[in-house]
């Protein structure tokens, strides 16, 4: 039995599973459906219990939690409970909200349900992201002769993102949001060069096809997903993943962008932090490039702060 330091934090475990969803059998889908829409009550189920709810058998719990990588049952009881406790101090002296906005509410359950998602989702992607893998993207990223970045639909934002602030730092970055203009710039890549693909699903052709030749050309490849078990996923070098829940109603616009747009946050400072004199230098120089076209306010902002 895994000892207690080895097993993983709460936050880390629902993160898991809801990551896995795509790529689990159906009957431990159901097993994750069982766990995920309460996860207090599940964690006081017998593993027998727990199987007749999922309508499933007792082996497939089992196969379950090694599925997740949670280990065993009793683990992953004791993992659940926390969870649930950490969920409801995070939705404070309100109750957690309901998994969608739903056509009664008030705007303010609407703001409540979307803060308390988009804060969810930001702490379990601190949680479950890889740092070794964050850690090897910020070296491909810092010495890349260029970046190419691609993305689509919602994705193409946050991809928008990561290049305006590589470029403000003086890297050499460009962001592709059509899928013959993407496959061309994969094409001129090789050994030395970045591509990093944004996709929620991971299965997003558009955005998958120009990683996959970027691939083959030699360069480094990088994955922003939800879905560690993807298509985009298992074809890039290296997988920074997110831990966020898109339902019907938000899907791949709300909650999976702010998740996104954190991870970026930390690949960027990383990067910036390797070449922190030169770095400041360059935000100066474009804080200042832009400042004349401003009205002069009551304080001055500093160029992070732009």
């Amino acid at each position: 039995m895994a000892s207690a330091s080895q097993e993983p934090p709460p936050a880390d475990t629902l993160a898991r599973i809801r990551a896995a969803l795509p790529t689990l059998a159906p009957s431990e889908r159901r097993v994750a459906d069982a766990v995920l829409a309460d996860p207090g009550q599940a964690a006081e189920l017998s593993i027998s219990a727990l199987a007749e709810r999922a309508a499933t058998s007792v082996a497939t719990v089992m196969r379950f939690c090694r599925t997740t990588g949670v280990g065993n049952y009793p683990q992953l009881r004791l993992a659940l409970a926390a969870a649930a406790a950490r969920e409801h101090a995070l939705g404070g002296e309100r109750p957690a909200p309901g998994t969608d906005i739903s056509a009664t509410d008030t705007l303010d359950q609407i703001v409540h349900k979307i803060v308390y998602n988009e804060v969810r989702a930001l702490e379990d992607s601190g949680a479950g992201l890889d740092i070794d893998a964050l850690g090897r993207a910020v070296d491909a990223v810092a010495g890349a002769r260029r970046v190419d970045i691609f993305g689509v639909g919602a994705s193409a934002f946050v991809g928008q993102d990561l290049h305006q602030k590589l470029h403000r730092i003086g890297h050499l970055a460009f962001i592709w949001t059509d899928r013959h203009a993407a496959l061309t710039a994969a094409a001129l890549l090789g050994p030395g060069d970045v591509a990093l693909a944004v996709s929620h699903s991971g299965e997003t052709e558009d955005t998958v096809e120009p990683l996959q030749a970027a691939t083959e050309r030699g360069a480094t490849t990088i994955a922003l997903t939800n879905v560690p078990g993807s298509t985009l996923a298992t074809t890039a070098d290296l997988v920074l993943a997110t831990c966020a829940r898109e339902t019907p109603f938000r899907s791949g616009a709300t909650v999976s962008r702010i998740a996104q747009l954190a991870v970026i946050d930390c690949l960027f400072v990383g990067v910036a932090q390797r070449s922190y004199d030169a770095t400041t230098a360059a935000l100066e120089k474009t804080y200042r490039a832009v400042q004349r076209r401003r009205r002069p306010g009551p304080a001055r902002r500093t160029p992070a702060e732009d």
